[in-house]
């Protein structure tokens, strides 16, 4: 995305600490172990809230910056980019909560890296677009809730990190919440390996009686569906910068190997300049519809998240081919960035999940 969306003095810091701390760190990243150190260190440069008031831990600036910092990763480690998301995920949903004493607690900490967060939304929006049952359930006591229940996966969670959430409430409706590090009642379980993003941090989740008080209820029920309204669009749209970096970091490859194996490569699909050109025109959509914020249409974004996967899909799938045999290494960054572009397009929302959302949108609209 262009350079101009960070100011000169906090971008090249940002990219001299991706260079510097998180390119050695790469192929141990995919190999399972979490950049912590790297994580706190984005933090402490506002990596997380680009999108923030200065007040708050942020730069001042918008979305659209947001979105760069997490591209600027993605281009030498998607599973970390990941992690961006996640953590800058969780300060946009303290960002947009009601909640002043949650806001004031939590949101300038997760934005400077000082807590690590998990966003543990995917079972709720897939729940909300009628894929799947909804797996924590909560009952109301007092001025809080006791929260139970089971999530298979939520990713950047470790000892002394926070966990979000959302439950279905006994009453009715729901909330969104957040647990605190260090919560008795809150047990992480490892996870069975996985194709890629082994660093990610990522555990099957168990809450048993857990309380929630008010304070670290992100939104009632009477005021869920509106917050949910608020956070959607920053939620999909910063995912994006997962695809433009991973898209970005094939074109490389594309054309470091066209050097010596132009002759060849020039048979294959998807060449680098047309690669080039869909990437141009997604950066420009994106950047458009996160200045736009809660004013842009629910049907575009969808559509701009949904090109993200395809179009990761495309470039990485072509960075392989063009490298050929050296591309099937495991010490290959093309290999690696194969298995990171089908997680952007399974993480939730997964590339069939935004087409079923995109599809009932252009039904009404019909």
């Amino acid at each position: 995305m262009s350079t101009d969306l960070l100011p000169a003095v906090h971008g090249d810091g940002i990219d001299a600490l991706i260079h510097d701390t998180l390119a050695p760190l790469a192929n141990a990243v995919d190999q399972g172990q979490y950049p912590g150190d790297f994580m706190r260190a984005l933090g402490r440069l506002s990596g997380f809230g680009a999108a923030l008031p200065a007040g708050s831990g942020g730069l001042g600036l918008d979305l659209a910056a947001q979105i760069e910092v997490i591209a600027r990763v993605g281009r030498v480690c998607g599973s970390t980019a990941f992690l961006a998301w996640c953590q800058s995920a969780c300060a946009w949903y303290f960002q947009q909560t009601d909640n002043a004493a949650a806001r004031a607690r939590y949101l300038a900490p997760i934005a400077r890296g000082e807590i690590l967060a998990g966003t543990g939304m995917s079972n709720c929006v897939k729940h909300l677009a009628g894929i799947e049952r909804i797996n924590l359930r909560a009952r109301r006591e007092g001025d809080g809730y006791r929260v139970n229940g089971a999530l298979p996966w939520v990713s950047n969670l470790g000892a002394g990190h926070l966990l979000i959430a959302a439950a279905a409430v006994e009453e009715g409706g729901y909330i969104m919440f957040a647990v605190p590090p260090g919560a008795d009642a809150l047990t992480l379980r490892p996870c069975p390996a996985f194709a890629g993003m082994e660093g990610t941090g990522t555990y099957g989740v168990h809450l048993k009686n857990a309380w929630i008080p008010a304070e670290d209820v992100l939104a009632e029920p009477t005021a869920f569906e509106a917050y949910i309204g608020r956070i959607k669009p920053g939620f999909l749209l910063m995912q994006i910068g997962m695809g433009l970096g991973l898209t970005q970091a094939s074109l490389e490859t594309i054309r470091t190997t066209n050097q010596r194996l132009s002759h060849v490569n020039a048979f294959l699909d998807d060449q680098d300049e047309t690669l080039e050109r869909d990437l141009q025109a997604l950066q420009s959509e994106t950047v458009r519809l996160a200045r736009l914020g809660l004013d842009a249409l629910p049907l575009d974004i969808l559509r701009a998240r949904a090109r993200a996967s395809e179009l990761s899909l495309r470039a990485t799938q072509s960075a392989a081919l063009h490298a050929g045999a050296a591309g099937y290494l495991m010490s290959h960054p093309a290999q690696r960035r194969l298995r990171e572009a089908l997680f952007v397009a399974i993480v939730t929302p997964a590339l069939k999940h935004l087409r079923k959302e995109i599809h009932a949108l252009e039904q009404q609209a019909a």
